[in-house]
């Protein structure tokens, strides 16, 4: 009598079941971005002034540079234990909320640092976790993007993430207006987003314990394929992209020094280009899921472009590049990603996600010490280096699609 009626109203029990595990993929997606937005806020708002921060207190171009460049390094680098880690332990929410923890932790105590070098442990230490908890998080959000797509899956919650990064600045942009640059207590209120996020990780570990579950059965019996050739060819791309793109803390510092805008307007950039990024994730999310591989070429162009408009620009042009800087930013955080879960079996996605992004953030460190090194030599240098390296993945992304289209048909 029921299969009748289900039939009558042109539904199917298989289609009912996989409509709820839509839904509660949806909405593991919107915890977990959620969680995001409270964490960028507090990382992302500490980031919006960590170049000037670390200029008074005794830091130099090369100095900050070689800071944020080592952050990363060690940040992405450390993604390579942290990803296969989770998935020979299968601990995902514990390594997860290792992470969220240690970098919850030391944002607020920057406002303690009584020297460059001080902030520079701390600064560190925060991208070590991000490191910890990135690859077990994202591998859990995969499990929910079987079931609502790639693209939609990764879009939205980066656009959370971006939406969090955009608040952030802006927060500690009014707290630097309203107390006279004081950057030690925009980095002690930190401590408040910060207490939040910690409160909705919790509640989601406990709301969903595995979510594996969110996947239908043809996932939970896939076997381990190991990592495809195509992988290591779409990393290299990526990792030219991460090279030729710039820290914001650099960016923050030329801004200043070169009175392009008031140190009151350098969080303000910056709370643009995340909100550039955040929308750019959610409707370019959603055109990844149907156009593929081919959305990357345009998008790598616009975003090579910010070079020159940052760094040789005034007011008005280094504005749009920032723009162009912040959808480069929510691309390589959304959609690069989201394409390395299409490669992957499920056994196998933490890894690679640690792997991707590994390698990822070394290109990264030896791209942001080239252009810290070359800031002090010529500015059309950077701007050179930048586009050769962003348009160089451009072959790479090209032949990507093509080895995945060949395997698809």
């Amino acid at each position: 009598m029921r299969r009748g009626r289900d039939r009558q109203f042109g539904r199917s029990p298989n289609r009912a079941e996989r409509s709820l595990r839509a839904t509660g993929a949806l909405r593991f997606v919107v915890v977990v971005g959620a969680m995001s937005f409270f964490a960028d806020f507090t990382y992302e708002g500490s980031r919006s002034v960590l170049g000037q921060y670390l200029g008074l207190l005794g830091a130099g171009a090369l100095a900050i540079s070689m800071v944020s460049g080592a952050g990363e390094l060690l940040g992405y680098a450390l993604r390579l234990i942290s990803g296969p880690g989770a998935d020979r332990t299968r601990q995902y929410w514990a390594i997860t909320i290792a992470g969220y923890v240690l970098q919850m932790s030391v944002v607020p105590l920057l406002a303690l640092a009584g020297s460059w070098e001080v902030a520079a442990v701390l600064i560190i230490l925060e991208r070590v976790g991000k490191a910890i908890r990135n690859p077990p998080r994202d591998a859990m959000l995969a499990h929910a993007a079987e079931e609502i797509g790639y693209g939609w899956a990764f879009g939205l919650h980066e656009a959370l993430d971006q939406f969090g990064a955009t608040f952030g600045p802006l927060f500690v942009a009014l707290i630097l207006v309203l107390d006279h640059h004081h950057y030690r207590l925009a980095f002690a209120l930190l401590a408040i987003p910060a207490i939040i996020e910690l409160a909705i990780l919790f509640v989601a570990r406990f709301t969903y314990p595995h979510p594996e579950n969110l996947e239908g059965p043809k996932a939970k019996v896939e076997t381990t394929k190991g990592i495809p050739k195509v992988f290591w060819v779409y990393l290299a791309a990526a990792g030219l992209v991460g090279a030729g793109f710039a820290d914001f803390p650099l960016i923050a510092y030329h801004l200043e020094r070169a009175k392009v805008v008031s140190t009151d307007m350098v969080p303000v950039f910056y709370a643009i280009a995340m909100a550039i990024g955040g929308g750019g994730s959610l409707i370019f999310g959603r055109l990844f899921d149907r156009f593929g591989m081919r959305l990357l070429i345009p998008l790598t162009i616009c975003a090579g472009v910010y070079a020159p408009l940052v760094f040789l620009g005034g007011f008005g042009t280094s504005l749009v590049g920032v723009t162009l800087w912040g959808l480069g930013s929510g691309i390589q955080e959304s959609i690069i990603p989201a394409a390395v879960g299409r490669m992957v079996s499920g056994d196998r996605r933490a890894s690679a996600f640690g792997i991707f992004t590994g390698g990822y953030g070394i290109a990264w460190f030896v791209g942001s010490t080239v252009i810290g090194l070359l800031y002090g030599v010529s500015l059309p240098a950077i701007v050179a280096f930048s586009m050769v390296a962003e348009f160089a993945a451009l072959p790479l992304f090209i032949a990507t699609r093509r080895r995945i289209s060949a395997a698809t048909q």
